[in-house]
């Protein structure tokens, strides 16, 4: 950014500043209404900025409390699908599994053949580590 942008900004800030100052300080007609007292002039001014801001923090309060809200809600929901998911597909296999029987015979030779050496190079290794 040049000199000139950065001066000008500068001065735009200041200018601002300087109106609020003037707003706050002398108001025009500002005022607050506290259980049907009307409080105004610079003391109105200061409890109206007062009340003001503080109703920015408490928004900002509750907007981080629902955001952490809707995360967790939604983390939930999002588990709950894939549950649901889980479950239908198991439903689905249950309903075809009479027509895997064909394909499943192999698959569960194939895995007990495996299965086997596997199992005594299991227990040879621990017999040699005693």
């Amino acid at each position: 950014m040049n000199t000139n942008a950065k001066k000008l900004i500068f001065a735009a800030v200041l200018f601002l500043l300087a109106v609020a100052a003037c707003q706050a300080l002398f108001g025009d007609g500002m005022h607050v209404n506290i259980d049907g007292d009307e409080i105004d002039g610079p003391l109105g001014a200061v409890l109206s900025v007062f009340f003001g801001g503080a109703g920015l923090l408490l928004a900002g309060l509750i907007m981080t409390c629902v955001a952490i809200f809707l995360c967790l809600l939604f983390a939930g929901l999002g588990i709950l699908a894939v549950a649901g998911v889980a479950l239908a597909a198991v439903i689905v296999v249950a309903c075809v599994s009479p027509l895997l029987l064909p394909l499943l015979i192999p698959i569960a030779a194939y895995w007990l053949l495996v299965a086997r050496p596997r199992k005594l190079r299991r227990h040879a290794a621990m017999q040699q580590a005693v």
